[in-house]
């Protein structure tokens, strides 16, 4: 496993000091993509260099929740879970209430309110309008305040509602002003607020809690904590639907599957512990004091000691470890407070936390003999003492783990035995017998381990996979946006360019365009009218040396002190051929073409048949 970014955990903990948002449970692999991007986007390349922009810069929060938030849902997401829940899961949860009892609904992570109202939708098709408006509260939340002002508004575009059956669309929404929005006479029954599932307390007495590819983003000991509220949170029996990316194999102590395929669960019977107490979350970590006296004296005997020994709190926290224990299993003082199933210790080379709640439910010690631990290419025979501490009452204290090393003994047992075989030889096929049949187990056990971690891994895998698809939904629809944009200002464009086309070409003069360095940038029609050049021969070309029948050399004055911003236009009229041979008279008038702060960019050259039949030199 890669080591946490110190500059990305430093951001991290700035973001949940000032502003109140813990990512800290967030996967650091999609929570580091989404933030790489937003930093792109205002061309930082640096963590700490962000941290420091974001000081700078109040307004830039907004723009990071917004690209970290991925708002991607949509009307009736996965429609063959919603069937499956209309038909099989709501009919059999409506059956087991009274006529007249409420129904409360919960969405966790409702984004911008579309799964909301789907469950709005299905629940006032099973019940009716009126039973519903009576009966059903749903309450929707998100820690995303924009997406909860949008959800509020309940209006959608023709794109976002493209998933309503067309039936229910007409039945359940108005047309206003290009928008629909969701029937106010229901709406009030859905209430929108910010909850955040990490630090917030759940919403208590849920019958259905619908939370869909919003666990994917967390990380598996937040998805836990999660799960634990979300089992307060639901009454009995209360319905948990999760999104496709979400399984909770790893969670069959508190959800129980209804259909897995579909990913609907059913709340499991949680038996509270013996002394009353039930935790929402797990206890935070016990913090050191510092030892003094015959404190020291006391600590100092444990950690001497030549028995490798554990201690936990009754919580299952590690409280003591000696050194004896570093030496043997690698733990170390580093790893006091932490809680003793997050250690291999506790799986490895036996299960240990089964003994451990034995111990503490039976109040004696549990003994575990004939424990093989290997160690590089070292085999350790050992002997597993758990014993509860209980304190002058009857209250437990904690918990002792002690392992003996009983490698010696077994050595001299084996001898043993090898003399009994020589001896009896009944005996020895039995012995066999039995040897083979632990081996096999260890292997079908080795074989089921490596089932689950293979797994676990691919649920994991599963989850980045979605959590990647709805970042590139968001990514095509923030360019879908964009490219709309772009095709109304091609339009605008367009129209622009044909109204100025019409306009050169009703011109009866003929009208050039040339920049400072004297191209031609515009040839309007009369003006191949009267020179026979066509517009692609002369676009582009240096207007003086064009090969038409005016006296270039004549109007370069003009065009310089056009060119040089003297005031007024400059005019000149010319003997010319014009495209048929006939000699005319040409007027030839120049006006400054101005960019912006008023400089001078080209010169626009409107050329005519004279009136007269005399022709001048330039004024």
């Amino acid at each position: 496993m890669s080591q946490p970014d110190p500059a990305f955990e430093a951001l991290l903990q700035h973001l949940k000091v000032n502003r109140g948002f813990d990512f800290t449970g967030y996967k650091r692999s999609s929570l580091m993509r989404r933030v790489d991007r937003r930093m792109s986007q205002v061309g930082v390349a640096d963590y700490g260099d962000y941290l420091d922009y974001l000081e700078l810069h109040a307004e830039e929060f907004t723009a990071l929740f917004n690209t970290i938030l991925i708002n991607v849902t949509g009307f009736f997401r996965d429609a063959e879970a919603w069937e499956y829940l209309r038909t099989e899961v709501l009919p059999a949860l409506l059956a087991g209430k009274g006529p007249t009892e409420p129904l409360r609904v919960w969405s966790a992570g409702c984004a911008s309110g579309e799964e909301a109202y789907t469950l709005a939708i299905v629940l006032a098709e099973m019940l009716g309008t009126a039973e519903f408006r009576d009966r059903v509260k749903i309450y929707a939340t998100d820690v995303d305040e924009e997406a909860l002002t949008h959800a509020r508004h309940g209006t959608y575009s023709d794109r976002e509602v493209r998933g309503i059956p067309p039936e229910l669309l007409e039945k359940y929404f108005e047309q206003t002003g290009g928008r629909f929005a969701f029937r106010k006479d229901l709406r009030r029954s859905v209430i929108f607020g910010r909850n955040d599932l990490v630090q917030d307390a759940p919403i208590s007495r849920i019958d259905l809690l619908v939370c869909r590819n919003t666990l994917m983003y967390f990380n598996a000991e937040t998805q836990a904590r999660i799960l634990t509220r979300f089992h307060f949170a639901l009454s009995e029996p209360g319905v948990l639907f999760l999104g496709k990316a979400e399984m909770l194999l790893s969670h069959g102590a508190l959800f129980l599957p209804i259909d897995l395929k579909r990913r609907t669960f059913r709340k499991a019977p949680r038996s509270a512990p013996q002394n009353g107490t039930l935790f929402a979350d797990a206890p935070p970590q016990m913090t050191r004091a510092e030892l003094t006296g015959i404190d020291v004296l006391r600590n100092e005997a444990v950690l001497a000691s030549p028995l490798a020994q554990i201690v936990l709190t009754d919580d299952g926290m590690i409280a003591v470890v000696n050194r004896q224990a570093e030496v043997l299993f690698g733990v170390s003082a580093r790893d006091v407070g932490r809680p003793f199933r997050d250690l291999e210790l506790s799986y490895r080379p036996l299960e240990l936390r089964r003994h451990i709640e034995k111990a503490l439910s039976e109040r004696r010690t549990v003994r575990v003999t004939d424990v093989t631990y290997h160690r590089g290419s070292e085999t350790v025979h050992l002997e597993v003492q758990v014993s509860p501490l209980v304190g002058s009452g009857t209250e437990v204290l904690g918990i002792s783990v002690a392992f003996h090393d009983v490698t010696d003994f077994r050595r001299l047992q084996d001898e043993l035995e090898q003399a009994n075989r020589q001896l009896e030889t009944a005996y020895e096929e039995l012995q066999s017998t039995n040897e083979e049949l632990e081996t096999t187990n260890e292997e079908l056990q080795s074989t089921v381990e490596e089932l689950e971690t293979t797994n676990e891994e691919l649920q994991s895998t599963n989850e980045e996979l979605e959590t990647m698809n709805e970042e590139l939904q968001s990514t095509n629809d923030e360019l879908q946006t964009i490219n709309d944009e772009l095709q109304d200002r091609t339009g605008e464009l367009d129209r622009t360019n044909e109204f100025l086309e019409t306009i050169l070409t009703s011109l009866r003069a003929g009208v050039v365009v040339v920049g400072t360095e004297l191209h031609v940038q515009v040839w309007n029609h009369q003006a191949e009218e009267l020179w026979g050049l066509r517009r692609d021969e002369a676009v582009g070309q240096h207007f003086l040396n064009l090969d038409i029948g005016l006296p270039l050399d004549l109007v370069r004055p003009v065009v310089r002190s056009t060119l040089a911003g003297e005031d007024g236009p400059q005019e000149v009229t010319l003997p010319a051929i014009n495209r048929r041979g006939r000699s005319i008279d040409v007027r030839v008038i120049a006006s400054a073409l101005r960019g912006d702060g008023d400089s001078v960019v080209g010169a626009i050259l409107t050329m005519e048949e004279s009136a007269g039949t005399e022709s001048a030199v330039a004024r």
